[in-house]
């Protein structure tokens, strides 16, 4: 999961013509229901059963540090595969929320057929990042979780002054509104000060979400410049805020 807050945005943008966007959530959605991970598919069976089909799977269509660098062609393609795969419902619907909240704005000021290459393209680099500083490492990674955070730091380019409105676990879930360029670094600096810290078991790699934000944000800012920045902050009319 790639944030522990839920988010809307203001819209300064209809961001309404985004058949990527929500293609991709479709398409992750229900490549997670149909596989062992949602446990609704009786097909993978029961308990222990559940378990080894869900280990075979991740181990199959994740990342695994240690094999990707081999020259084995198969694995060359699983930061490509991992984008579409997910460990559990909270990785799923966190992932898919920040994903709807800030990818139809962006896919909307980039264009379809850019912003597929670049979610896709950055996803890839990102999970490509976190195994080449893992390099040993035999823990399988999966999730669009570096692809996302590409797409957070291509809108904190693009939508700077975009108002998001946060809700902190910490302040008893207050609704606070600030502007995105408050928010997402806020984000970034939780995902790095969890970087370092080391775990024994399975967890999150929040250095693909530093990767991933990096490599939208630089994107953004090369190839668009300082004139395709939407400066607006207003908040939007009545009914256009995404939830």
């Amino acid at each position: 999961m790639i944030g522990n807050w839920s988010t809307t945005v203001g819209r300064t943008v209809r961001g309404r013509s985004a058949p990527v966007t929500y293609g991709l959530i479709v398409l992750c959605c229900l490549i997670f229901v149909i596989g062992p991970a949602s446990g609704l598919n009786p097909v993978y069976g029961t308990g222990d059963e559940l378990l080894a089909a869900q280990r075979a799977y991740f181990r199959r269509w994740g990342v695994v540090p240690s094999e990707l660098f081999t020259g084995d062609a198969r694995a060359a393609l699983t930061p490509a595969t991992a984008l579409f795969i997910h460990g559990g419902w909270l990785h799923l619907l966190g992932n898919m929320l920040f994903f709807y909240v800030f990818g139809a704005m962006t896919e909307e000021r980039m264009g379809h057929v850019e912003f597929a290459l670049f979610y896709l393209g950055c996803g890839y680099l990102a999970l490509l990042g976190y195994a080449a500083a893992n390099a040993e490492s035999q823990q399988t990674l999966v999730g669009a979780s570096g692809a996302i955070s590409a797409v957070l730091g291509a809108f904190l380019y693009l939508f700077p002054k975009a108002r998001v409105t946060s809700l902190f676990p910490f302040l008893f879930f207050l609704p606070l509104r600030f502007p995105a360029w408050v928010v997402l670094p806020f984000w970034v600096t939780l995902q790095w000060l969890a970087a370092g810290r080391v775990s024994a078991g399975p967890g999150v790699a929040y250095l693909a979400h530093l990767v991933g934000f990096s490599l939208g944000f630089v994107y953004a800012w090369v190839r668009f410049g300082r004139t395709a920045r939407v400066k607006t902050s207003a908040a939007a009319p009545e009914g256009e805020n995404q939830p």
